[in-house]
């Protein structure tokens, strides 16, 4: 899950991040935390298409989320931005100046408002499944039970035994049974994450790794299958994967400010971990699945995919204490707020990038990060989802 290819030297990341840590603190214990405070999460007017709304009108408790950025000032953690959405409205959005490893620029220290793009890191992940699903809309793609070698008669040289087997359904639920390890460290030659952005051909690279179990026995966590996700949509669609995903998904969500970078090294598309969104559209992504596939009442993915989706596929074995299932690039999990369980769907991207979606409540909060490579990455926004957010919420509906 370490997409990690605009990262510079530990040593100097330490540093700046301390910085940005001190200065989140300062910033936080000087800000007011009234409810009325116009500077305390109050959603910016911007024609981006979202309804804002106090969070009283949707039966939250302002108040409650207004002790954020004391919550993060607690924790000591680089958090940019946290964007809640209840009943279709954004009621509350909050950012935060701090360090970041933006893909492709020089690390630093970054403002960041309703307007400023973030990596998504693996969240991009959920993006691409979403594509899949309307790529299968538009029978691009026969379905999720096609082989994938099909899309790739030209690698047919590199084919190893047992990938005969292997369709898009495992692709998607990360159950392929490659040989395949993203658990190391960056610099270890055996972690097959980096070779995505390194070898001049990396379809070829993940094609022609061997096979280490038959599908569906056993989940390893991916990255390269989602790259020949973005692929396939590539070659069924005659389109690039960043122009399909603008005309098919952002455009009719109302998304204009995007990009989706390519590895530097081989000018490849990264589909597992490449997408740069402003938080706010991020959220877009969050309410599309929460209202099934519908966006103002057009439906951009059908219903039918979002469900299979967001089921639980696979318990994720090997990481978070493996206490989250898997579906379709979608994780699940659940928050325990008071003496309340409350499931929800989850796209994760390396660094603390989180998009939560929580049917029950009609709820979605997104957040941003720079929790690169720290040992509790994305503890925070589940500690905000949990113990503010949700708590938050004072009606059932």
């Amino acid at each position: 899950m370490r997409d990690r290819f605009s990262r510079l030297t530990m040593l100097s990341a330490s540093l700046v991040l301390a910085l940005s840590i001190s200065a989140t603190h300062l910033r936080a214990e000087s800000m007011p935390s009234g409810p009325t405070n116009q500077a305390c999460g109050s959603p910016a007017a911007i024609d981006d298409g979202w309804e804002i709304a106090p969070p009283d009108s949707v039966g939250m408790d302002g108040a409650q989320l207004c002790t954020i950025a004391t919550r993060l000032a607690q924790r000591s953690t680089t958090v940019h931005s946290v964007v809640v959405v209840r009943h279709g409205k954004l009621v509350f959005e909050q950012y935060f100046p701090g360090y970041d490893q933006p893909w492709g620029q020089p690390d630093g220290q970054s403002e960041f408002t309703a307007t400023t793009k973030h990596d998504m890191r693996s969240a991009s992940k959920s993006v691409a499944s979403l594509l899949v699903g309307i790529a299968i809309d538009r029978k691009l793609i026969a379905g999720t039970d096609e082989p994938v070698l099909k899309f790739f008669p030209d690698y047919a040289a590199v084919k190893q035994p047992g990938w005969d087997a292997i369709t898009l359904r495992h692709l998607l639920t990360m159950s392929s049974g490659l040989k395949w390890d993203e658990a190391r460290a960056w610099t270890d030659p055996k972690n097959d994450e980096p070779h995505l952005g390194f070898e001049p051909d990396p379809l070829g690279y993940v094609l022609s790794r061997p096979v280490a179990a038959p599908p569906d026995v056993l989940w390893t966590y991916n990255g390269g299958g989602t790259d020949l996700l973005g692929n396939i949509i590539e070659r069924a669609s005659k389109t690039s994967l960043e122009a399909f995903a603008r005309e098919a998904l952002f455009q009719p969500l109302g998304i204009t400010d995007v990009e989706w970078k390519t590895y530097p090294r081989n000018g490849k598309i990264a589909a597992a971990a490449g997408l740069r969104l402003r938080p706010r559209d991020a959220a877009k992504i969050g309410q599309l699945v929460l209202n099934r596939g519908q966006w103002n009442g057009r439906q951009i993915v059908s219903a039918d995919w979002i469900a299979q989706s967001v089921s639980p596929r696979f318990q994720a074995i090997g990481l978070f204490g493996s206490t989250l299932f898997y579906g379709y690039q979608w994780w699940m999990g659940r928050s325990l707020a008071g003496d309340r369980e409350i499931r929800w769907v989850g796209a994760f991207g390396w660094g603390g990038q989180r998009i939560f979606v929580v049917p029950e409540l009609d709820l979605v909060m997104m957040t941003t990060a720079a929790q690169y490579g720290q040992p509790n990455e994305g503890v925070a926004a589940i500690d905000i989802l949990s113990n503010i957010v949700i708590p938050s919420v004072r009606d059932a509906h």
